[in-house]
């Protein structure tokens, strides 16, 4: 008889409980995006770059709601932490590099070929720091609400934007400053620069106010479905524009802080990960879904 005789009385099998259907949706949504995300691969080798880009930002949009939903709802697991990781990397990382090089990239052979997948791997390598550093004991506790370059969905619907402005009828970049434009996104993403994220800052509705939000929540949807090039171009510009406000901050409160300390030291941005780092087992982010085990 082998250990594995399950026909023996004596040998246990492994019972597994149930799910709760509470740990499924998130991961639901999760997927969703993927699909999203893959389908926008196909649409762009298809040419019909408009739907394309309308499936990347829906798949941001989910992306935007999966771990809010997750943690609603109590439904935060391992394993949604790293579908979700997975999902970033196809949607906003393989993703918005393939469409940038079937639309255009192509026209400059291999060079356009590089860019783009400079720009995939760079989004890969943005989330394996991020899973890597995200308890770095040394972080100071104000750098919670930054990231360290910018997120992957940012820097999906950021590259987009030679083909926000061709849809505009402002006419097509040359190949060359596209490439050059999607290198530019791609440092931005593995920079070390300082990105305001706001994830640590609970906002809170006057009750007087909060019919207005709704209203102001319709009409910017209302606006991204009936001038969707323009409130994406718009939009674009101004978080490219916003990113030394988000430098400048943490400085502020790097001195603020080091001002109250005995060595004046001041904090430098978050650190990009090491050797050490990367060996050791990843843990759950505070902003990512964990869903199932």
């Amino acid at each position: 008889m082998t250990p594995y005789d399950f026909k023996d009385p004596d040998v246990r099998r492994r019972r597994f409980r149930p799910i709760p259907v509470r740990m499924l949706v998130p991961n639901v949504i999760t997927l969703l995006a993927i699909c999203a995300g893959l389908t926008s691969i196909r649409l762009s080798i298809e040419g019909r770059m408009t739907l394309a880009v309308y499936a990347i930002v829906f798949a941001a949009a989910l992306d935007g709601i999966d771990g809010r939903i997750a943690r609603m709802i109590k439904g935060q697991s391992k394993f949604g932490a790293e579908l979700d990781s997975l999902a970033d990397f196809v949607n906003f990382g393989v993703a918005p590099g393939l469409m940038l090089y079937f639309w255009q990239l192509h026209e400059l052979g291999n060079a356009g070929w590089i860019a783009a997948m400079v720009f995939a791997i760079s989004g890969g390598l943005r989330l394996a720091r991020f899973n890597a550093t995200m308890d770095d004991p040394n972080k100071p506790a104000f750098a919670a609400n930054f990231f360290t370059g910018v997120p992957a969905p940012a820097g999906a619907i950021t590259v987009l934007l030679p083909i926000y402005v061709a849809f505009l009828d402002l006419g097509r970049w040359p190949a060359a400053v596209t490439a050059a434009y999607t290198l530019l996104i791609a440092f931005l993403m593995v920079s070390r620069l300082p990105v305001f994220s706001g994830k640590t800052k609970r906002m809170r509705v006057p009750p007087e106010l909060v019919l207005p939000a709704f209203v102001a929540v319709v009409v910017f949807i209302a606006l991204l479905i009936a001038y969707p090039w323009h409130v994406l171009s718009i939009g674009t510009v101004l978080y490219l524009l916003c990113l030394p406000l988000g430098y400048k901050s943490y400085q502020d409160q790097a001195r603020a802080m080091a001002a109250t300390e005995p060595s004046g030291e001041v904090s430098s941005p978050p650190s990009a990960p090491t050797l050490a780092n990367l060996s050791e087992p990843p843990h759950d982010e505070d902003d990512r879904p964990g869903r199932l085990h």
